[in-house]
């Protein structure tokens, strides 16, 4: 039988980010982003993605690497993983997809190197994954911010940064931790502050907001903690690929 020419057309459409990966899914980003309305983010032709934030969005790139779309600059981690779904479900987008994070990294260490690492490389769509280094270096003893230098340096960040783009599509990921080799129960409740600051900020700057601890609560459901981030912050194969898909579920197909 042949397939007509509709029916080829319609197997084409679902094979992109926003059809085929949608369908597929799994139930825990989707039940994690069913509590609140997710702000989609449109891609445009030539637009420049940047991923910021500390280690986990780091993954190891390559600092020598610094051509967009360059796997060894993109780390091996959730940021890599996205990277690689979004080129291949729009190659006529001309998109050009960086990663800037570096392990170990506070806001005001972001801040430091944000004209060469962000705003020179003129991005049209800026993910930041920054917090749980403000909260874990300050409970170790080597950081004295607080919650409010946390919420005070993101803010200042992020208001430079609409400043110089104002039209700039901006996604905030959500600071998460799991009880794990490095996360032990004193980390409860005062980290969720960091959680809650970046979720308000989100809101004031009309960024698209991704519920990361929403999304690794529902995944410890169906398997431990560690299987999906072994010492609470870091993910593992596994915690990368649910995080990259979290993370695409913010943007249009």
């Amino acid at each position: 039988m042949k397939t007509n020419e509709a029916e080829r057309r319609s197997f084409i459409k679902k094979a992109a980010v926003g059809g085929l990966l949608s369908l597929s899914l799994p139930n825990i980003v989707l039940s994690a982003f069913a509590a609140g309305k997710v702000q989609k983010v449109s891609l445009g032709k030539g637009d420049v993605v940047l991923f910021q934030g500390d280690s986990i969005t780091d993954a190891g790139r390559g600092r020598t690497e610094t051509a967009p779309n360059n796997a060894k600059a993109l780390g091996s981690g959730y940021a890599f993983l996205a990277a690689a779904d979004l080129l291949n479900a729009h190659p006529g987008k001309d998109l050009k997809i960086y990663n800037k994070g570096v392990s170990g990294n506070k806001v005001y260490q972001l801040a430091e190197r944000w004209d060469a690492d962000a705003l020179d490389l003129k991005p049209s769509v800026l993910s930041i994954l920054i917090g749980v280094n403000d909260f874990w270096h300050m409970k170790n003893g080597n950081y004295s911010g607080t919650i409010k230098t946390y919420r005070d340096d993101y803010k200042a960040l992020l208001d430079r940064t609409k400043q110089r783009y104002p039209d700039l599509k901006l996604i905030i990921g959500e600071p998460y931790a799991l009880l794990g080799t490095a996360v032990n129960k004193g980390w409860f409740p005062s980290f969720h502050e960091y959680r809650y600051a970046a979720r308000d900020l989100a809101e004031q700057f009309k960024a698209t907001f991704i519920p990361y601890q929403t999304v690794y609560d529902e995944a410890v459901k169906s398997a431990p903690a560690a299987y999906w981030t072994p010492d609470g912050v870091h993910p593992s194969i596994a915690g990368a690929r649910l995080m990259s898909l979290a993370w695409l579920e913010a943007i249009k197909g």
